[in-house]
């Protein structure tokens, strides 16, 4: 048997995607299990939940309402042909709740947020203020790591469903024009379509759309190496995986909710 067959499983690049996939799984599993040990850093999600949530209230407002008008405004035309412009609410209060709020929210939130934290904790790690927080006896992990899952989970869903009224405002704010509709009759006409089910699948994505961010962000981060390249690195395949795993994620919640419809 030659070395190189020692040295390797099956290849070298399946080899390395295994231990990737492995070492984010021990990594998801030591945020449980810090989640539940000792009193939780309240002051730092506080923080975080500002940081995330909060400050990113102008981009996605107004991402929104660009969504929520262009839908509208690409919408009208096909409905016209069949002389259904009076479900154009429905049609687009459906679109924006069940998939473009907390798709979009979650995009942008990815390159945003998915990168910043990345970023910081990366260079942390590289300068070693790390390693400082673990010999003067404070949990890096679970003020760093935990505290930022927590607050992207909490936030990104609270931000999907302020996405999903500003898009609902900017679909209003083209019909009113092109039709002279009032604001109670768009959205009686809006949410007559909209079930339960809806908002609790728009919920879920957005938690495990928020979930993920703030994992892959905080895993890229804080296992960054090889000083300033290896922060760049970080910041930039936490925004591609955490984009990558929300389309897949998108796709699975999607097939389970069309079994209970």
């Amino acid at each position: 048997m030659s070395s190189s067959s020692k040295e390797t499983l099956i290849s070298k690049s399946i080899d390395k995607n295994l231990l990737i996939f492995y070492e984010g799984w021990t990594f998801t599993a030591r945020f449980f299990r810090e989640l539940f040990r000792g009193r939780p850093e309240w002051q730092e999600i506080i923080n975080q939940c500002y940081q995330i949530g909060y400050k990113s209230l102008p981009l996605i407002s107004l991402t929104g309402f660009i969504t929520g008008m262009v839908f509208t405004k690409q919408s009208r035309p096909s409905l016209m042909e069949f002389g259904a412009t009076s479900w154009l609410p429905s049609l687009v209060s459906i679109a924006i709740v069940r998939a473009l709020a907390p798709l979009i929210t979650s995009l942008i939130s990815a390159g945003r947020v998915g990168s910043s934290i990345g970023a910081e904790l990366g260079s942390m790690r590289v300068t070693e203020q790390i390693d400082a927080m673990e010999v003067s006896a404070v949990d890096p992990f679970k003020f760093l790591v935990v505290t930022r899952v927590i607050a992207t989970t909490i936030s990104i869903p609270i931000l999907s469903f302020y996405c999903a009224f500003v898009g609902l405002m900017g679909s209003f704010l083209d019909v009113t024009m092109n039709e002279d509709t009032n604001m109670i009759a768009f959205f009686k006409s809006a949410f007559e379509q909209i079930t339960f089910l809806d908002l609790n699948s728009a919920l879920v994505k957005a938690i495990v759309f928020g979930f993920t961010i703030g994992m892959v962000g905080c895993y890229k981060g804080y296992n960054a190496s090889n000083g300033t390249q290896g922060v760049g690195r970080a910041a930039n395949s936490a925004v591609v995986l955490s984009m990558f795993l929300i389309f897949i994620e998108e796709v699975a919640i999607v097939q389970v909710t069309s079994w209970f419809r």
